[in-house]
């Protein structure tokens, strides 16, 4: 195994995610994870597939993720990995699908309408 790479996508963040053989160590954009989503609460999103195949400190992953916002990246940062996971070794694909992290979240913003305020919202209305 030398590198194997797969894409995830949330919103409107796309993250490229490359997996290899290692001590476990996570780089996003140049920097470690931690410090590039210093948020606890964001970084179980990107540990969360090795914690559900039992594959911790095992892997490298190198990831460029661009668009959005943090929640939106980490999001496609977890799917991407959960894509090379399965990539690696068909058996994790069950876990992984249980737990909805292979599954594409595909909601994004709708777009602002003329003569509206925003997408949806009207104006107040006024018989007279």
């Amino acid at each position: 195994m030398e590198m194997i790479n797969a894409l995830g996508r949330r919103k409107s963040s796309v993250a490229r995610v490359y997996l290899m053989k290692g001590d476990g160590q996570i780089l996003i954009n140049g920097k470690d994870f931690r410090e590039y989503f210093p948020q606890k609460h964001v970084q179980a999103n990107i540990t969360g597939p090795f914690e559900v195949v039992d594959a911790k400190n095992i892997y490298n992953v190198v990831v460029n993720v661009k668009g959005g916002g943090f929640k939106g990246q980490s999001e496609a940062v977890r799917m991407g990995v959960s894509r090379a996971l399965v990539k690696l070794n068909d058996e994790f694909r069950k876990s992984l699908k249980d737990e909805k992290f292979l599954t594409r979240d595909s909601r994004e913003v709708e777009r602002k309408k003329y003569g509206k305020p925003k997408a949806r919202k009207s104006f107040q209305f006024s018989k007279r």
